[in-house]
């Protein structure tokens, strides 16, 4: 299955300030204030959900077709991505933005001072799918990831146009799209993803019912957290799959997670396997990102994540999805 991905290609600068905010702000002067702080720690993590759900896929044995939009300082990126098993040739490269970028410092407290930088991001509207389909020769599956929402918009289209079934995963820009541009994404998709608040979200913004949506989708796939995935489909007995545990001394970081079980439910998908050995697989990788500090710093040994399906699905679960695995490395 050619699996295309479309969505945010970015960086994060995260810096880490040993005082407080407060102490610098001074309340009678907040209409005039300039500050800067001395920071201790800085870390540059690759990023943007489109780039997390492609190296996903590529971990665990697939050649996703990134597509997105970059700016010419993503070289670093770009060749990080094709280690990794993405197709990148079919990213757009701007020749006077730079890539998105979220630049943040996090007091002492944890408050939080940032910004998010589009960038080439908004170029992404310039991507045409039917060029991204006559390079690499068919698309199987197309997602629509959180992007520029002209881009969002103008990918759905064309999925409609070429009669490639797509899945509509619009999360963050539920709070930027107005009604008519939530429902435009809801034309026809094969799967939406949401989590639990953006299932919510997702009738607030539609002004559509559950059910109202249900019959507008596939199959929706909603994560829950702790709580596992629930998975529903009009007229058919949903699915509920449970977590995957966290391991008892695991750091957790819950920043990209979403985006690994994404890329562990497609691979599923790509395999042929059920809706609930493909969530199985997805919460398996979800877990394993939670317990790294970035998006894409996870690594992956068969014989480990094996147990590890074992463990949380029983030893059926682990025998039918092992030979779907075996382009994972050894530990």
């Amino acid at each position: 299955m050619r699996i295309a991905v479309t969505g945010s290609i970015a960086t994060d600068h995260l810096m880490t300030f040993p005082g407080r905010f407060s102490d610098q702000l001074l309340p009678d002067s907040l209409h005039t204030v300039s500050l800067s702080f001395l920071v201790e720690e800085l870390e540059i993590r690759r990023g943007g959900v489109a780039a997390n759900i492609a190296f996903g896929l590529g971990g665990l044995g697939l050649t996703p077709v990134l597509v997105g939009a970059a700016g010419s300082d993503w070289a670093d990126y770009q060749l990080w991505l094709k280690e990794h098993g993405v197709d990148t040739d079919s990213v757009h490269v701007s020749t006077s933005r730079h890539t998105a970028r979220f630049v943040c410092t996090t007091d002492a407290d944890h408050n939080q001072i940032g910004s998010f930088y589009p960038g080439a991001m908004s170029e992404a509207r310039d991507i045409s799918l039917r060029e991204v389909a006559r390079r690499t020769g068919g698309l199987d599956l197309v997602v629509v990831a959180p992007d520029d929402p002209e881009a969002m918009l103008r990918h759905t289209r064309e999925c409609a146009e070429m009669g490639i079934p797509f899945a509509a995963d619009i999360s963050q820009q539920l709070a930027v799209l107005d009604r008519e541009g939530v429902r435009a994404l809801l034309a026809g998709p094969a799967y939406l993803f949401t989590n639990a608040y953006e299932a919510v979200l997702l009738q607030e913004r539609t002004g559509w019912t559950e059910q109202q949506i249900l019959g507008r989708v596939g199959t929706w796939v909603t994560t829950r957290g702790a709580e596992g995935v629930h998975i529903e489909q009009a007229g058919v007995c949903p699915v509920d799959v449970p977590a995957v545990p966290l391991r008892p001394s695991a750091t957790v970081d819950p920043t990209g997670a979403g985006d690994a079980f994404r890329a562990g439910f497609l691979a599923g998908l790509a395999r042929h396997l059920g809706h609930a050995r493909a969530a199985q697989l997805g919460s398996a990788l979800a877990t394993t990102a939670l317990e790294v500090t970035g998006t894409q710093t996870y690594t992956l040994s068969r014989i480990p994540f094996l147990a590890r399906l074992r463990d949380a699905y029983g030893v059926e679960a682990a025998q039918e999805l092992a030979p779907h695995l075996t382009a994972l490395g050894k530990p």
